[in-house]
């Protein structure tokens, strides 16, 4: 028997048979299981679709109630001035406000309240518009408490 080290080329070798010609029986390992990637790969796949769907979500929540927190104090600002009628002798006979300044009234405490609902940042916005607008529809334009909730509406949106 001759080594590699006589020769330098290995010929002649005992580790050049294979072992189909040796005789010997050859064992093979098992190829590895797949199941534990595929597994890790499916769960991979539904938590980042979970994650992504939710914050996908939320963005389109919040987003809504931001627009529908801006379309509140714009319905407000279209409102106009209101009549101060704190300096009046007689405040009963302070004209009214038309119909078109009354819904737009009504739809910034309905846009306000949504936004609200949706969004728990914008209820103090939503609570000062809706003081206003009870001010407004009682028609009792001198009530302190409804001009606050007016100046502290302003002020919110002018953050907004």
């Amino acid at each position: 028997m001759r080594s590699t080290a006589d020769t330098g080329t290995g010929a002649g070798s005992d580790f050049d048979e294979s072992p189909a010609e040796s005789g010997e029986a050859v064992t093979t390992a098992p190829p590895p299981s797949r199941r534990m990637l595929v597994l890790a790969t499916v769960a991979g796949f539904v938590l980042g679709s979970g994650v992504l769907g939710l914050l996908w979500a939320l963005s389109g929540v919040h987003a809504g109630a931001l627009e529908d927190a801006v379309a509140a104090c714009q319905a407000l600002d279209r409102v106009g001035e209101l009549p101060d009628t704190s300096r009046d002798a007689h405040p009963s006979l302070t004209p009214s406000l038309t119909s078109e300044r009354l819904h737009r009234m009504t739809a910034a405490r309905e846009l306000s309240a949504a936004a609200a609902q949706v969004n728990p940042n914008y209820q103090e916005l939503a609570d000062h518009i809706d003081g206003v607008s009870r001010m407004v529809f009682s028609l009792h334009f001198a009530d302190i408490s409804g001009q606050r909730h007016l100046v502290q509406a302003k002020e919110i949106c002018a953050r907004i």
